[in-house]
Formats: C-alpha cells, structure tokens, sequence
C-alpha cells in the first residue's frame, strides 16, 4: 500500500565586509553559506507537519501528540516555529533525550568505571537543566577525581584504562581515530602522528584507581608525574620522547620539584599523596580552550551531525587535510560563535534549527532525482535511535504512561532477554528499563561502535514487523490508540486518527481511501483490521526515519 512509504521518494574571511553581516543571527549566516554552495536547486520548505515531527524527534527524542499536531497545524501566527523551538528547549523531554544523546555519544554505550548508570545520568541531567556549557561539562569529565558517586562526571574516565582514554579523547574530542598512531605515524594521513598520540597519553598515564580503606571504596587519582613518556616507532628503532601535548599546542612542561614538595597534601586512608602537578587538570583546560580550534570544530561538528544528520566533516573521526570540510566558512563561522557564546549548547541547538537549511523539505527539488548529502540541499534522512524508537511506538500506539510507570527492574526482577529473543521465554517484559535495553540491543550498535551512520539490517525489520511487544502495543486496550479507533464508525475520522498519532500528520485522500477500503474488505473482524492499519504504519519507512 502507498501508505507503507513516504510520499516522496578563516573566520575573518567571511566576516570581512560590512558591520551589518555582525549584526545578523547565527541562522541567517548559516543559510547564507549553504545557499552559496549549494551548486543546485534546493529543497522547498518543509511544511508544518514534517517540521513538527523532526524537531520535536531532535531536540525531545518524541513524536507530537496528535493534539499538538493540530494545534500547531492550526496555528497561523508567523512565529509559531520559534515559539516550538523555545518550548522544546525548556522541556523535561529536552533533558531526558538528550542525557540519551550525550550518553551515547560519550560512552558508545559502555558501562564505564564504578559510577552508576544512575549516577552518570542524574548529573547530565542536572546539567541541561540549567544552561549547559560543553566546555565546562568536558572539563569536568577531563578533570574528575574522587569517588565515583561524589563526582558522576568521572564516568566518562572509567577504570582509567590509559589507551583507551588516549584514543577515545583523539577520537570525540578531537576528531581524529588515532589508533594507528600508538605504535607508528599512521600509515595513510599524513596529519596524525605517532608523537599525537604519545603527548596524549602522557597526560592521561598517572591517572591510577586506589582503594579507600575506611570506606572500602574506590577512588580515581592521580599519582606524580617525574618524566617524559618514552616512545618508538615499530619501523625505527630510534627513541623518541614527549611531555603531555596536545597536536598544535606547546608541549606542558613536568615541573620538577625540591625532594619533599612535590605533594599537595599526604597519603592516607589507603589513598597516594595528591601532587601539585596533576597532568590531567592541565589536559581538562588546555583540550577545552577557547585557542584550542581542533577541540572547538569538532565539538561543533557533532552537534551539526546530530542536528542535521551529516557532519561537515565526515566521518567525524577523520579530520585531517586530506577529508576537508565541505563548507569550511561555515565550520569557522559555528566555531567562533560557539566560543563567543559561552559554549552554550542549548544556543547552538536553536540556531541550527532556526535555520531554514535544518527546516528545507526531505523532498527532493522539483526535477532533480538524487543529490549529494554534503551540499545541504534537503533535509537528510536519518534513523532514529533506538530510544526514539521506543518512544515514537510508546507515543504512537498510546501506551507510553503504561509502560513508563510499569515496575522497576528491581521490582520486577531479573529479565531472561536472552530467552525472549530465542522464544524460550515467552513474558513480556514488565519494566520500563528492560524494554528500554531490549531496543538498544536490537536497534544500537555494540558497545564501543559509533553511532554516527544510518545502519540498516533484516533483523531490525523482522523486529518491527513480529516481536511480541510490538504487537501488544497495537491491541485495544486502556484507552490506547487501537481501542479509541474502535469506538469510532466514521472511516474518514479513523484514518485521521491513524495518521495523525502515528505518522503525525492528516491522511491524503489515496490514503483515507484505502483506510476505508480496507475496512469495509474486513468489517467482520473490524478490531483485528483497526490493529492490522496500525501495525502497518507502525511498520512503514515513513515511521521509521527521522525525515
């Protein structure tokens, strides 16, 4: 059924020339560099109902309520999308999606250290509650020293695995996957450097995990730094040393102290005397500076892919001279105004959804049959994530208060996930939090694996179409979608119901049609047909993509 588818297949350098392009909004400039390089004709602007979705989808990891998709349709104020913007950003679903969109981000979804999940989360939380600065919340996580549950920052450090942090650091802070590097230049970009990798790592390798003996807790610290860190290529035998450095900045010099004042304050309970000198402290400010371009462009740059679902350099861990920018006035001019607004993320968010480049139409241009993802000419499709899955189908077939305030984990006790994924248990779920990971395990990539591109599979599919919770979700119960649909008789009002709740928009005729045809075909088994409408659009790449 046509139902089933979409209905369509040198920052001084730009500023140079008047004090009125100063004057402009961040969004407006952005428009005006993607305009320029476009090379073709872009998309027309999104209407309302696609607008709605994918920014409530990006900025809330929700669809709109039906109410809302009527409202704001009905809405004919000229702010109205700025209005949504705001109100977005203010919300406890801004907080909650995008604790999920960092957490990803920065762990890849490992379980990281003895901080809890719990813990880890509350303070992301916390932090997008207010007016959340990304260079203070990486300084923070850099920086973090202390027990896992005083300090939920640290997580991101973990159990202070050395080269995992080097390469995770290179990798989310700085844009570059400097594995190769750990044991010689990298054989095919001739921008990363063995000597990169190794300054990295001498900030990080005094970071130890001690034991607290009244406590019987675990502590993260940092012992003395006295030398440099001594390295090799695996193709030379020459030596070769480094102090911590970060590429493109001065190498931090270890200061060497009188015997006796090297330490901050004395060992005790179990815990190392705190140096003065703590290598890690100097990373947190020196890697989150302002000066520091490489750390500010690539911060930019993923938050521009989340949004907009390409990096401007992509793949995101591949910026080196030989994979520019595709619009480096653009990455130069979202750099400089990130800094100068205080590294607000909230206020980046809202620009790059401000512009009419975020709110161009996913259709393609009127004669065009396919362009390239890298000019910006219509608003990408992207997957959406395995939690905004979970709740688009919660929303959708309106059963997300039941489930959400279905019994804890602990309450619940022990999932056999494995036994439901191979039909030897055949229980449905009883909390939120089991739910939630079974969609993380299906849909999300293995832990360590980023998830920064659209990711296919049969298994996906099949999961949508048969699990047994997707099918529950589409029986008549508790008031949910499928049982108000049957108290309906008008076919025209229950296609718009359908649509409307699921797909977030009014039914074309073709559409309402075929609802009606469908069932008046199968009027002898009406509830089964209302369930089976559901599942379908439930199930159709229109639902699926964020477009």
């Amino acid at each position: 059924m046509t139902m089933l588818f979409l209905r369509s297949a040198g920052l001084a350098a730009i500023l140079i020339g008047s004090s009125l392009c100063d004057a402009k909004e961040l969004w407006v400039r952005i428009d005006e560099i993607i305009a320029m390089e476009a090379g073709g004709p872009v998309a027309q602007r999104s209407d309302d109902a696609e607008f709605l979705r994918r920014v409530t989808l990006d900025l809330t990891g929700q669809i709109p309520l039906a109410k809302n998709v009527r409202a704001f349709l009905a809405d004919t104020s000229a702010g109205k999308r700025a209005t949504l913007i705001e109100r977005h950003l203010a919300s406890e679903s801004f907080v909650e999606h995008w604790t999920d969109r960092l957490s990803v981000m920065l762990l890849e979804r490992h379980n990281l250290g003895k901080t809890t999940e719990e813990d880890w989360r509350r303070y992301l939380k916390k932090t997008l509650q207010g007016q959340p600065k990304w260079d203070h919340m990486v300084r923070e996580m850099i920086a973090a020293t202390g027990r896992g549950d005083s300090r939920p920052a640290m997580k991101f450090l973990g159990a202070a695995n050395h080269h995992r942090l080097t390469e995770d650091i290179a990798r989310l802070m700085l844009g570059r996957d400097l594995k190769c590097a750990r044991c010689h230049d990298h054989p095919s970009v001739d921008d990363w450097k063995q000597a990169h990798y190794w300054g990295l790592f001498a900030y990080l390798n005094q970071t130890k995990v001690a034991t607290h003996k009244g406590e019987k807790k675990e502590y993260l610290v940092e012992a003395l730094a006295t030398k440099k860190i001594d390295f090799e290529s695996v193709f030379t035998s020459k030596k070769t040393q480094t102090g911590p450095k970060l590429p493109g900045q001065p190498e931090v010099e270890i200061p060497q102290f009188e015997k006796g004042e090297e330490f901050e304050s004395a060992a005790a309970d179990g815990l190392p005397a705190v140096p003065k000198f703590r290598p890690r402290e100097h990373l947190a400010e020196d890697l989150s500076a302002m000066g520091n371009r490489v750390f500010v462009r690539n911060s930019v740059n993923r938050f521009w892919f989340l949004m907009m679902g390409r990096g401007i350099t992509h793949p995101l861990d591949q910026t080196h001279s030989e994979n520019p920018p595709s619009h480096p006035e653009l990455l130069d001019l979202l750099e400089s105004e990130f800094g100068s607004h205080d590294f607000d993320l909230k206020w980046l968010l809202r620009q790059i959804a401000l512009s009419e480049s975020y709110q161009r139409s996913s259709r393609l241009p009127s004669g065009e049959t396919e362009v390239d993802p890298d000019r910006y000419r219509t608003a990408l499709l992207k997957s959406l994530t395995p939690e905004q899955l979970l709740h688009a189908l919660l929303r959708a077939t309106g059963n997300y208060n039941r489930v959400r305030s279905q019994r804890s984990a602990l309450e619940a006790g022990k999932f056999d996930r494995r036994g439901y994924f191979t039909g030897t248990n055949q229980e449905l779920p009883h909390a939120y939090e089991d739910i939630r990971t079974i969609f993380v395990e299906t849909f999300g990539q293995p832990a360590g694996v980023p998830e920064d591109d659209f990711a296919p599979g049969l298994n996906k599919a099949l999961f949508l179409m048969n699990d047994r919770l997707v099918l529950d979700w589409v029986q008549g119960r508790d008031s949910n979608l499928v049982s108000r649909l049957g108290t309906m008789e008008s076919p025209g009002k229950i296609a718009e119901e359908l649509y409307l709740n699921i797909l977030s928009r009014f039914p074309v005729e073709g559409e309402r049609n075929e609802v009606a045809h469908y069932l008046e075909t199968h009027k002898e088994r009406r509830d089964k047909a209302l369930s089976d409408l559901a599942w379908a659009l439930l199930t159709s790449t229109e639902f699926r993509l964020n477009h």
